[in-house]
């Protein structure tokens, strides 16, 4: 592991973000240009302390892991992620698989979007970046172990993740959700991803197994929601989605229309944040 090159990398690329870039909000006073450590920090979800050491090259080898959320936090692109892996000893990300890796640009659309929830998926049910208001809808996702981060996994697998759906809702919401997956899986044969996610949750949920026989398909477009939020309550929102052919992934926004009374809770989500008020899950 190049210590010394990967500390000159790591600053360099936060010293050429603001906070803007990464939908953060600036402090009145900064002294030098960049974001701060802190903030870096804040984005991939290390310790303050880990990430100095990274930069005064004195920290241990980041995992995998890790070095992709320093990638997605720094806004790399998939040469310097690619970098990143290389400094570190590690393998880069296959790129003919599919991409965990979320293109700056993606991001910075994401990071734009401050008054409606939104959030990067692959076609798979990977949750690959939110925005705050995301995470204060639905928790958040980023923060779970890798296992937990999949959407699909999470509602079959997961009791609290359907608390987020209306009792009355939640079937129409499983049977979506199975017939997008075989959607993925039809289209890719040869892809182990979706084969395995289909093979765990026919082996270990009933209610999937039980809608995957009957074999229907829906590739997963726009439609109404209904979220179940407990300080907020019911949010009625449009769900549109914005997809990345050439890495199977999907920008979900969802928005509500202005005067309704969703439009209100969500306004009024802005204001509780991110407080621990909706059913997570483990």
């Amino acid at each position: 592991m190049n210590r010394a090159e990967l500390a000159d990398f790591l600053r360099r690329a936060r010293a050429r973000l603001t906070p803007s870039d990464v939908g953060l909000t600036a402090s009145a006073r900064r002294r030098t240009p960049g974001l701060r450590r802190e903030e870096v920090a804040q984005l991939t979800g290390m310790s303050v302390d880990y990430y100095t050491r990274l930069e005064q090259s004195r920290g241990p080898r980041p995992s995998r892991q890790m070095l992709t959320a320093l990638a997605r936090a720094l806004r790399l692109t998939e040469d310097e992620r690619d970098h990143l892996f290389h400094l570190t000893d590690e393998q880069p990300p296959r790129r003919e698989e599919t991409s965990t890796h979320v293109r700056p640009g993606l991001l910075l659309v994401l990071d734009r979007l401050h008054d409606t929830p939104a959030m990067v998926v692959t076609d798979c049910g990977e949750v690959l970046a939110q925005n705050a208001l995301s995470r204060a809808l639905s928790g958040d996702v980023l923060a779970r172990r890798p296992r937990g981060r999949n959407m699909i996994r999470r509602f079959f697998l997961d009791p609290a993740a359907q608390e987020l759906f209306p009792p009355e809702d939640r079937p129409e919401r499983a049977r979506e959700q199975v017939a997008g997956l075989r959607a993925v899986a039809s289209a890719r044969p040869t892809d182990s991803e979706p084969a395995a996610l289909v093979a765990e949750l026919r082996a270990t949920s009933e209610e999937f197994a039980r809608l995957w026989d009957e074999h229907e398909v829906a590739v997963r477009r726009a439609s109404t929601k209904r979220f179940r939020h407990l300080a907020i309550g019911i949010l009625e929102l449009e769900c549109e989605i914005l997809v990345n052919s050439d890495h199977n992934q999907q920008l979900v926004i969802h928005t509500a229309c202005p005067g309704t009374e969703s439009y209100e809770r969500l306004q009024l989500l802005r204001v509780v944040g991110l407080q621990d008020l909706t059913p997570t899950g483990s």
